[in-house]
């Protein structure tokens, strides 16, 4: 079951997973351009040598578009979460699930 593989990993896989990240966030991504949150200059898919998005319409609708999507895959993970956590597998059978009233 996926949520108790979150066990599984020592503490010290954790400390690197979050050294790793901490790193990343200070030396690699630095500071914002103009104080807008999360704009660190790196343009179109956060990849550098693909230049910013120049229009302010297009880039717009862009950023939009990714909030959009990261709802959309928070959503997605809780409810996986929320049924392995009931079924003991994110892919489930609901049939497994045998505390359901509707039984």
């Amino acid at each position: 079951n996926g949520l108790a593989a979150l066990s599984k990993v020592p503490g010290q896989g954790w400390a690197q997973i979050v050294a790793f990240l901490g790193t990343y966030e200070l030396f690699v991504n630095g500071k914002s351009i103009n104080g807008e949150p999360g704009n660190y200059g790196k343009g179109n898919l956060g990849l550098g040598f693909l230049g910013p998005v120049s229009d302010p319409e297009s880039r717009k609708k862009k950023l939009s578009a990714e909030l959009a999507n990261g709802r959309l895959a928070m959503m997605a993970i809780i409810g996986m979460l929320f049924q392995d956590g009931l079924t003991g597998s994110a892919w489930g059978d609901w049939a497994l699930y045998t505390d359901s009233p509707l039984r």
